[in-house]
Formats: C-alpha cells, structure tokens, sequence
C-alpha cells in the first residue's frame, strides 16, 4: 500500500478504511466480531487510518475500533470526532451540536476509553457549533494536544473561512467532507484553501454513499433503517437520471481492467497528492476491491475522458437532507 502525508506532518495509507457503516446508517448493525476481523484485514492489507466517531452508534462504532485496533494499536493512526450534543453517560443523541471546551474535553474522555487507548491521532471537530467561536474549540484541542491525549486537530464540514480562523489557533492537519465524482463542490473553494494552507484532505463517500459501485440503480431497495432513504440524491428517479455517471466510470473500468468503484477512487487520488479517502465496507471482497485503486493508475487522456463526459451529466438530487445540509458549511 502507497502511503499519504496529511498536512505535511501525518504519514497514513493512501486509502483509509472509513467504519461508520458496521455500526449505523446504512441499515442494522453488522456482525461485530466479523467486522473486528475485516477492520484486521484491512490493516494485514496494508490499511493505517481508520476513521469513526463517538456519534456512530453512539459509542459503539468507537468500541468496536478500539477492540480490532488494541492489538495493533502502534502500527495505526485512528481518527475520531466530537461535536454532536450526546450524552456522555447515557449515549442520549440530543440533537444539535455541543463543542463548549467543557463538553470536549469530557467527550475525549470517552473516546479515549472506548478507543483503548491513551492518545487519539487525529481529532475532528464533527459539525461547526454556530453557538461556540471555532477559536474556543481550537484552544480547547491545543490544550489536548498539549496534554498529549490528542496528536491532530480536524474539522469536518467545515467553511474556508472557519478552517482559516481555527488553523491560526491551533494548525489543522485534515479536513473531512464529502467529495466524489457524485458530488465535486468541494473543487469551488476548499481545496484551494488547504491547498494554501497545506492542509491534507480526508473525503468521505468518495464512491457516492455506494452509487458510484455500479451496484445500485432505481430499483434498488434499501433496508428501512438506511440513511439513503431520505437523501434526495437516492431517490428513484434521481438514481435513474445519475446512473449516466456511473455510465462514465463504467466505460473507463472496462478499457483498464479494473471495477467502476476502483476508477471513482484513482480519480480521487489523482486530484491532489494530500487526498486520501476513507470508503467504507462491511464486506472483504469490497475492501480488497476498494485497495485495489491505489494501484490503478489513470493516464492524462483517462483523466480527461472522465472530465469530459462527466461534464455532460446534471447530477440531479442534493446529497443530503435539508436538515443536515444546514449543518455544513459547504
């Protein structure tokens, strides 16, 4: 496995392996002991970041991590995030966000032993609190990362111009949002930012929340407890009017030998050397499909095919519910 530097200072694997979908919203909870033995695999395979939350379940995606992990704790980089308002007893989502300094410092409590551990890698602030100046937030993983219980500060979602006011305070090594060949607005302002900033960029849903696998189309159903079936981007009719993106993708894997999800994600790594992707799995054969992009190089001229033809495609649906779209800040 090809490796990444973060922000100029954090060295992981190429590809990461994002966990959210073992234990929530994308239908029940997978079998735990089966995923502590995928989150394995995809370290024998040559995975270093992984990447959850406190929010996913809440708590036990992050219990379930800190148990894979344990063993091979020192050979990995684990990435997690604060910031929605939970209950730290109960694991009561309130609703809303919570990032008073007060309220992180407790929340890395937990994560902290959950995680088993007695250092989080990377640390992302998981949605902007309108309530809160992202400067207190800063000051409050600066005073972490003193206390060497924190190594890197993240944002997730975040505005250009709350990344610039929190890197001043406390420099940012990732940030985290959605960006695929489904959804591209992070193209418009944020990665000339960190760019600029030299910050490293973490997408999640770089195959389209599965879409862009080729495997879903408008007949598609989803269990009921699955997330897609309130995005607007997955309804029927917009996953018929989408499918000519997949259409794209389709026709490159098939003139390089490779999947449609493994061109989605060679695409992503050729956009910038400071990108890694965190696509997520409940299934082996997927994982070691999804790894197989790190391997697959696109040429100049299949760069430009998919550029091209993608240009062609209205992608039609937002990626996500009014509700949560008011929640980012792109």
């Amino acid at each position: 496995m090809k490796h990444r530097t973060l922000g100029n200072r954090l060295d992981v694997s190429a590809l990461g392996l994002g966990c959210m979908s073992m234990s929530a919203l994308y239908g029940p909870p997978a079998d735990r002991q089966q995923m502590v033995q995928l989150i394995r695999a995809a370290h024998e395979r040559g995975v270093t970041l992984f990447d959850t939350a406190e929010s996913y379940g809440p708590f036990t995606n992050e219990d379930l991590l800190g148990e894979a992990l344990q063993p091979i704790r020192d050979q990995v980089v684990i990435a997690t995030k604060f910031g929605f308002d939970i209950d730290l007893q109960s694991g009561e989502r309130r609703g809303g966000t919570n990032s008073r300094p007060e309220h992180i410092k407790a929340a890395v409590e937990g994560c902290l032993k959950r995680l088993r551990t007695d250092r989080i890698d990377l640390l992302y602030q998981h949605r902007v609190d309108p309530a809160v100046p992202i400067e207190e937030v800063a000051g409050a993983v600066k005073d972490l990362i003193a206390e060497g219980k924190v190594q890197h500060f993240g944002l997730s979602e975040a505005g250009v111009q709350t990344i610039r006011r929190a890197h001043a305070v406390q420099p940012l090594t990732a940030v985290q949002s959605e960006y695929s060949l489904f959804w591209r607005g992070p193209e418009q302002e944020l990665l000339p930012v960190l760019l600029e900033l030299g910050i490293g960029f973490v997408p999640f849903s770089p195959l389209g929340a599965g879409f862009l696998t080729g495997k879903i189309d408008e007949h598609t159903q989803f269990d009921p407890t699955d997330f897609r079936n309130h995005v607007p981007r997955f309804s029927p009719e917009a996953r018929k009017a989408n499918a000519a993106l997949v259409d794209v993708v389709t026709a490159v894997a098939q003139r390089k030998g490779a999947t449609p999800a493994q061109v989605a994600l060679a695409w992503l790594l050729a956009q910038h050397p400071w990108i890694v992707p965190i696509p997520g799995t409940t299934k082996l054969h997927r994982l070691e499909e999804n790894l197989g992009a790190a391997d697959l190089a696109l040429s100049a001229a299949d760069l430009a095919q998919i550029e091209e033809q993608v240009a062609k495609v209205q992608v039609r649906g937002e990626r996500l519910p009014a509700a949560a779209l008011q929640m980012t800040g792109l």
